[in-house]
């Protein structure tokens, strides 16, 4: 099958915009990756610090004979999807030690859960963290000792942290490991019902306790595909992990037979041998465009449209809303996994996952083959699945056949046509929407707007009745990264669900951002530019017609005469001190807006 003309055209344009910064961020990895091992170069004091602990690793490590393997690693046990890295580096250094190497922990990365920080003050430190991980992981690797490097992490803002700080690594070899999500639990169409019942008063805080837990009860990522499974999708689509290994649950055989293969995977392709395929090259346009196109045919978290334009320029290479919009016109959603359906991502692993959607993604043209990975030359190698025998871990061609064809279809008969992402523009500004979960009849609602600056207060409004009749399209802004760091919004979600159940026509219009786990309220998000910068998101008051339209791709106000006011200003002191706040100033003074990545480093 021929590539697809858009996806071609696309990347091609992707290139071009791209040749000056991507040639100099390779020129760069190239030197110094022509520097070789850089250990034996270490003084014989800065050595003896560096494996002063290495016990019986300390001779060969001197030597310098052997390859060394880095492990960063994000391992916290508040985090679900991160406890299971506890036990990773111990199993890491004894296999690489049977095989004649070595491996140190390299150093740790912060890892912050932004389900407990819904809603709460912590959230605005969220998107912040993510350039924390990348600046940590430099930390971590600047002792500049590592022939290649394995990463663990997850989560939500923690790959795209990791990858960016590879990048500034690219000569070195890297895998990333995961960890699988949790076995399911109470499903999720069920909590999120418990939510809502919530929200309106119907039920008590011990019974929505009692549906949290149930749906939250073990070690692993949540099973919803949002932020943090939709990054163990991009790593299998852009080749960063093994085959086949996003989705094994943690604490089984075959994903410590995973965990072990990876780190070997990872010294193999370092410049000692004979296959040197650092990072910097297995990271290029292609793999990006690649790594959309999955985001489309997945329906996966907005969270991405921002994470994946940061990680791009961290390897010069310049992504815009443009690209992902038009990938998202021709790319068909092949997958229904809550909330864009009932399932969860371990029944869409068993029906066919990753491996089956590579595989028709690539018959009809929709992929680049011809990537470098981690695996080995071309993107052919994920179609295959992991399995142990008697030999250990082993690979077999996937499924050719979706096995359950309510959570995944071929493309030849997807579940729609197009991804589900539109990008908005008109007077408004510019925004992106998620509708692979909105309904038709949602896509387009004109309605007068009711202005919010805080979340809470928003929230607020609806307790009280203030939103109970009419169609309204609720505006919450200075929500920004230069106000408050960009929070998730997803704690409107149960309100805004009531209010459309009832039969009102409702949408969201917001320079903040919205959950990777939302999805059925339409909502315009990453509105740029945002108020804080003088957008007119920051010229609506009450009862302005907008004008919220996924058909034709636009976002308006309807009343020109609006845009001739001054802006509105905010109190935004409450957001500047207090849970960490006061220690990120720099970033929200310094931070890039969502379009560009909303990055506090260039590109």
């Amino acid at each position: 099958m021929s590539l697809n003309s858009t996806l071609a055209a696309v990347t091609e344009r992707i290139i071009r915009r791209s040749e000056e910064t991507r040639s100099t961020y390779l020129e760069r990895m190239r030197a110094q990756g022509r520097k070789g091992p850089a250990r034996a170069h270490l003084s014989c004091s800065g050595q003896a610090h560096a494996y002063a602990a290495a016990g019986s690793d300390q001779s060969a490590l001197a030597e310098a004979t052997t390859g060394h393997l880095g492990i960063v690693t994000a391992y916290n046990d508040m985090l679900s999807a991160h406890q299971p890295f506890e036990t990773y580096p111990a199993l890491i250094r004894d296999a690489i030690r049977a095989a004649g190497g070595t491996a140190q922990v390299a150093g740790g990365v912060p890892a912050m859960c932004d389900g407990v920080t819904q809603g709460e003050a912590g959230m605005e430190l969220s998107l912040f963290s993510r350039d924390t991980i990348a600046m940590a992981t430099g930390v971590a690797l600047s002792h500049n000792v590592f022939d290649a490097a394995v990463y663990l992490g997850v989560c939500d803002k923690i790959v795209p942290g990791l990858v960016i700080g590879a990048q500034a690594f690219g000569h070195v070899p890297a895998v990333f490991l995961p960890a699988g999500p949790m076995t399911s639990g109470l499903a999720n169409d069920d909590k999120a019902k418990i939510r809502q019942k919530f929200a309106a008063g119907e039920v008590s805080r011990a019974e929505l306790l009692k549906a949290e837990m149930a749906a939250y009860h073990g070690p692993g990522t949540c099973t919803f595909y949002g932020t943090a499974n939709t990054n163990q999708m991009l790593m299998e689509f852009m080749g960063l992990h093994l085959p086949g290994s996003s989705f094994v649950n943690p604490g089984t055989p075959l994903r410590e037979a995973l965990t072990v293969e990876g780190a070997k995977r990872a010294l193999s392709l370092s410049a000692l041998g004979n296959n040197y395929t650092p990072v910097c090259e297995v990271l290029d346009e292609k793999a990006y465009a690649n790594g959309i196109v999955g985001l489309m045919a997945t329906g996966g978290s907005t969270n991405l449209l921002i994470h994946l334009i940061a990680m791009a320029r961290a390897g010069g290479i310049i992504l815009d809303w443009q690209d992902f919009a038009e990938l998202s016109d021709v790319v068909p959603l092949l997958a229904r996994v809550y909330p864009n359906g009932l399932a969860d991502v371990n029944h869409f692993h068993a029906a066919g996952g990753l491996g089956y959607m590579i595989g028709e993604l690539l018959k009809s043209g929709f992929l680049h083959p011809d990537t470098r990975t981690v695996a080995g030359e071309g993107l052919e190698h994920y179609v295959q699945e992991p399995f142990l025998s008697d030999e250990g871990l082993t690979y077999r061609p996937g499924p050719r056949k979706t096995l359950n064809d309510k959570v995944l279809r071929p493309a030849s008969d997807p579940f729609q046509k197009t991804g589900g992402l539109k990008r908005l523009t008109g007077n408004l500004g510019t925004a992106v929407m998620k509708v692979s979960a909105v309904a038709p009849e949602h896509h387009v609602v004109e309605a007068p707007a009711r202005v919010f600056h805080d979340q809470d207060d928003a929230k607020a409004a609806f307790k009280a009745g203030e939103l109970a009749e009419g169609d309204v399209i609720v505006v919450v802004r200075f929500q920004g990264p230069k106000a408050n760091g960009m929070p998730e919004l997803h704690s409107l979600t149960p309100f805004l669900g009531i209010m459309q159940g009832r039969g009102q026509k409702v949408a969201l219009v917001t320079d903040g951002r919205m959950s990777g786990a939302s999805g059925k309220v339409p909502a315009a998000i990453h509105v740029v530019p945002e108020a804080l910068d003088g957008g007119p998101i920051a010229k609506i008051r009450d009862g302005d017609i907008l004008r919220v339209d996924a058909v034709k791709g636009t976002l308006e106000i309807l009343d020109e005469n609006v845009l001739d006011r001054d802006n509105a200003t905010a109190d935004l002191s409450s957001s500047q001190h207090g849970t960490g706040r006061e220690l990120f100033s720099l970033f929200r003074r310094s931070v890039a807006s969502a379009d560009e990545g909303a990055s506090v480093f260039g590109v």
